[in-house]
């Protein structure tokens, strides 16, 4: 394990006067006038718009959404001088296989927290297959990761991240998997280092090609 590497645990915890100043911003959106032509012609519906800001303002239950999220084992890892935040959890039974899930762009995280239970405790769903360990990072500057301070935050610097990452966490080999800005990440943890790597998935979304490495 990398000496370098610390880990602590992490809570989102949003404070009530961050979430009633944005509300109270929402509250006082400046409308343009409704575009002519038939709804969605010439862009977003605007009383659809209206409506889905309305419900942002006074509908939704962040603090809900807050206790479902926090359910997952959340942590803090610093690399490069920033704080990296991540989810890691480890297969229900015997060792699981070491895997990272990689989220692009505009996406989070929390997209793909719902994989977790089926790929920790694969039998308890009813899938014949091994159990994993699962790490799920926030990319540099995305979700509750800090932005990186330097220039040159690319796809293979990234992947070097998640190779310090994994190794620090304990794990000499490892699989990948990306969609998006996490397929090059992923490509990359396998081009630049393939002897770490047990297998990647990388699927790009503009193209719909998928690459698989092993």
């Amino acid at each position: 394990m990398e000496s370098s590497l610390r880990v602590t645990p992490f809570s989102i915890q949003i404070e009530r006067e961050v979430l009633s100043d944005l509300r109270e911003r929402i509250r006082k959106t400046r409308w343009p006038e409704r575009a002519s032509g038939a709804a969605w012609e010439q862009g977003t519906d605007l009383e659809y718009l209206r409506q889905l800001l309305a419900y942002w303002a006074d509908e939704f239950d962040w603090q809900a959404q807050e206790r479902e999220l926090n359910m997952a084992a959340h942590f803090r890892a610093e690399l490069d001088g920033v704080h990296i935040h991540f989810v890691h959890e480890r297969a229900r039974r015997g060792h699981g296989i070491p895997l990272i899930l990689i989220h692009g762009w505009p996406s989070t995280f929390a997209e793909l927290l719902s994989l977790v239970q089926f790929l920790t405790d694969p039998h308890v769903h009813g899938i014949d297959g091994p159990g994993f360990d699962v790490v799920i990072p926030s990319l540099p500057g995305y979700g509750f990761s800090e932005r990186p301070r330097q220039v040159g935050v690319n796809y293979q610097y990234v992947a070097e991240l998640w190779h310090r990452l994994m190794r620090g966490l304990g794990y000499e080999r490892y699989g990948a998997q990306g969609g998006d800005f996490g397929a090059g990440i992923a490509t990359f943890m396998a081009l630049n280092n393939p002897r770490r790597m047990i297998g990647v998935r990388a699927r790009r979304l503009d193209s719909g090609k998928v690459a698989l490495l092993g």
